[in-house]
Order: C-alpha cells, then structure tokens, then sequence
C-alpha cells in the first residue's frame, strides 16, 4: 500500500518531524553542554511525544487509504485478515 498524505496532513507530519528535529538537536547541544540531566530528559520526552504523534498521524491516514482500498475492491488482492495483521504490527512498532 502506498501511502499518499494530502496537502494539509503532510504539512501537519512534515512539522511534527521538523518540530521533532530540532528537539532532537536540543538534545545532542544539551549533552555536548553538560546541561541538567532533568532538562535533558524533559526536552528528549518531547522529541518522542513529537515522532510518536507523527507516526500515527501517518498510520490513521493509511488506515482511512486501507477502508478506501476495501470499499474500491482492493487493488493488491491482500485479504481482510493479512491486512489486519498487517495493520496491527504497525500499531504495535509504536507502542
């Protein structure tokens, strides 16, 4: 299944993982710094928070092109049961 992020999804994932980036970044200057242990993990909590949140704005889009594959007769002819599995396995690799 390919996925395909309309205009305003992507802006919202696209800035999740810049927002996530950044953090990121924050985090590699903190350390380099000898910055707070407390601060350090606060800002790293944040990068997590940011990816996750854009993991599963990516998996709930695929699961609205999943139902549109289903109602449109399924183009790859994976079956309902392999789909799930499928879908499930992405769920938990956030988890």
């Amino acid at each position: 299944m390919e996925l395909e992020l309309a205009g305003a999804d992507l802006k919202a994932v696209l800035n999740r993982l810049r927002r996530a980036q950044g953090q990121i970044s924050g985090v590699i200057r903190m350390i380099e710094e000898g910055r707070d242990c407390e601060d350090v993990v606060t800002q790293l909590a944040a990068a997590s928070r940011a990816l996750d949140r854009a993991g599963f704005a990516i998996i709930a889009t695929g699961l609205q092109q999943c139902v549109a594959d289903i109602d449109s007769g399924r183009e790859n002819g994976e079956d309902t049961e392999a789909m799930r599995a499928r879908l499930e396995k992405l769920f938990l690799s956030l988890a």
